[in-house]
């Protein structure tokens, strides 16, 4: 740069100026960072020196264990005669960076650890960082032959597995007697060859359709990378009328303590995945922690009602034992919580003759109209009442049923849950991990429509007689609202059940009136579904503005963007506050619920919602499509 300058003198003084300039300080600033390094490793050394000596240096230096003292900017310093053999390999150490050898470890971590695990070289250590006067002294124990010892442990460590097969009776209803058979020793024969050669361990059959699988942990983690294609292999098992695929459910009990503790485990886990639908692997690692693969297929729906007919005689006997009755729904309560509700109050209350009230947040509800209609019905009863005044009522006695939600932190108000000793839990949303424990019947049915489908049936087992035109109208609605008018989760009982809520009086036309819409509100969806941008076949809108109906018009948005040809899901996104809201529709095509699941919600394979905490819209909007490109793939069906 001085050459430069020197030479560009003759033909240009302001270029010279310039160049000259920027030489000086170029040359300066060279001179005070080569005195700074100079000055920072002078320190370093007599510090090292100093700290060393204090311990016997030549001690230390005959160390066995790698011993290495850096700056604080991180440049090795010192190193005794083990960390020259074992990290530098005979080469230089000194002046290189310590991060070279603690990589992808920073500086901070390994001094914050008690102690911080490197590999290095082809070894493993262990990094122990001490801080000195003017540097830092990291200690390397070379442990990689008990960590190799570690891995093979938890490797080899034993993991039970328990298989269900969920269609069993539903594949070979209609078909001749061998059929039943032939689908079950085919379905026997994957999982067999399954888990004898890809899991290198044994099955055997518990149970009709049920199986019990050892393996290892190793083995396990194999198959989570590819995430348990034994699912495809069954579904490749079909009916003899090529219409449905067979699907199995497997529970895993991995990191138990011991194998009791492991198949105790793999039957919580199995539990969970059947309540999600299953056709899918459940892995239960402790505690409440799940990881879940598949869940593409629909559910099955059980045609029988045994066991129906069987919590409907259950329930009868708690409600008989209890002094009072409450009955409630999950926040912002909608047409199938309200409706479902509603025919339990009438069933308890006019049937069985039980004090029983249903338990509202009247300023977050969304289905203002019904809780009207119930009341303009029963204007002398009392049938809604406030959580406040739950509470002050409620007894040890007392019997609590949730409806339409199985979540804790989804119902209605927390509080009355938590004081209530006696719950009973009816829905039919796709099994949480964070569901109600301890309840006295949890009649959970992932495969119903509603909740208002299931009440209708248990209804009938009690006292049928005691619904009504208001109470069926209600339930109807409910079921009404969840198939979308009989189009999406619409099975042979939810027809049934709406033949029984018609013949009990329920009017169409009374109940499609629920269903209206302010004219502010339709302006408001319709704005939403123009707004809607097209990604990788999935609908998004966003509404950036609050207004009353901004949940049901959102929801409705959903549903509407699912018409528009070529969109497989839908997802409209709302504020609430300072949060972001998600409403999520498909017709089949994607698991909407795995998606949201992301986000902490949850919901049904067509049907799901989560809520963002603190989250700005364009936020929230970056993170759903970060989430689509993760997980649209495997949650779209084949």
């Amino acid at each position: 740069m001085l050459a430069m300058a020197i030479a560009s003198y003759p033909y240009n003084r302001i270029v010279f100026l310039i160049e000259i300039t920027a030489a000086g300080l170029c040359a300066l600033g060279v001179t005070v960072s080569g005195v700074l390094y100079r000055t920072n490793a002078v320190t370093t050394l007599r510090a090292a020196a100093r700290v060393l000596a204090a311990e016997d240096q030549e001690v230390l230096e005959k160390f066995a264990l790698p011993v290495a003292v850096a700056a604080p900017a991180g440049d090795v310093v010192w190193v005794n005669e083990a960390f020259a053999e074992s990290l530098g390999k005979g080469g230089p150490c000194l002046g290189e960076g310590i991060s070279r050898y603690i990589y992808p470890k920073t500086f901070r971590q390994v001094m914050e650890a008690r102690g911080t695990a490197v590999a290095y070289g082809g070894r493993e250590y262990t990094v122990y960082g001490a801080k000195a006067r003017h540097g830092y002294i990291l200690y390397f124990v070379d442990d990689t032959y008990f960590k190799a010892v570690n891995k093979e442990y938890r490797d080899k460590r034993p993991v039970v597995c328990i298989a269900s097969f969920d269609n069993r009776e539903e594949m070979a209803r209609d078909d001749a007697g061998g059929e039943e058979s032939r689908i079950t020793a085919e379905v026997e024969a994957v999982l067999r060859s399954w888990a004898m050669k890809e899991m290198a361990g044994f099955m055997r059959r518990v149970s009709s359709g049920r199986y019990l699988i050892i393996t290892d942990d190793a083995h396990i983690e194999g198959a989570k990378l590819k995430r348990f294609p034994v699912l495809d292999s069954v579904r490749e098992v079909k009916n003899s009328r090529n219409t449905m695929s067979a699907t199995v459910s497997i529970g895993v009990g991995r990191g138990a303590s011991g194998v009791a503790e492991s198949e105790r485990w793999a039957r919580q886990a199995i539990d969970m995945a059947l309540g999600r639908g299953g056709d899918q692997v459940a892995v239960m690692q402790g505690g409440d922690t799940y990881e879940f693969f598949g869940g593409l297929s629909k559910g099955v729906e059980k045609r029988d009602k045994v066991r129906t007919r069987v919590i409907a005689a259950t329930l009868s006997d708690h409600v008989k034992q209890s002094d009072r009755v409450f009955i409630m729904g999950h926040t912002n309560s909608d047409l199938d919580a309200v409706g479902a509700a509603a025919g339990m109050w009438a069933v308890i209350y006019k049937g069985l003759e039980k004090p029983a009230h249903i338990v509202i947040n009247r300023g977050t509800t969304l289905a203002g109209s019904l809780v009207e209609m119930i009341e303009g019905s029963y204007p002398e009863e009392g049938v809604f009442i406030g959580p406040q005044e739950a509470l002050q009522t409620m007894t040890e006695r007392s019997l609590l049923i949730v409806v339409d939600t199985h979540a804790v932190n989804y119902v209605e108000n927390r509080e009355v849950l938590e004081s209530a000793k006696r719950v009973v839990v009816i829905d039919h949303h796709r099994m949480m991990v964070t569901h109600i424990k301890n309840a006295l019947i949890f009649y959970h049915e992932p495969y119903a429509s509603s909740a208002s489908e299931m009440v209708t049936e248990l209804v009938q087992y009690i006292k049928s007689s005691a619904i009504d035109r208001a109470d069926a109208q209600a339930l109807l609605a409910g079921i009404m609202l969840d198939t979308k008018n009989f189009v999406l989760k619409t099975g042979v009982r939810t027809f049934e059940a709406s033949a029984y809520l018609r013949r009990r009086g329920a009017d169409t036309v009374s109940v499609k009136k629920l269903f209206s819409n302010t004219l502010d509100s339709y302006k408001r969806k319709a704005q939403l579904v123009s707004g809607a941008e097209i990604y990788k076949g999935c609908a998004i809108a966003t509404s950036s503005w609050e207004f009353d109906d901004l949940r049901v018009a959102s929801a409705q948005a959903a549903d509407e963007l699912l018409g528009i040809q070529g969109v497989k899901a839908s997802f409209v996104l709302y504020k609430v506050g300072g949060d972001v809201s998600i409403s999520a529709r498909s017709l089949g095509d994607v698991n909407v619920q795995l998606i949201l699941e992301e986000f902490g919600g949850g919901g049904h394979f067509t049907m799901a919602g989560a809520q963002i905490k603190n989250v700005s819209m364009g936020e929230a909007r970056r993170r759903l499509i970060r989430a689509l490109e993760d997980k649209l793939e495997e949650t779209t069906v084949n």
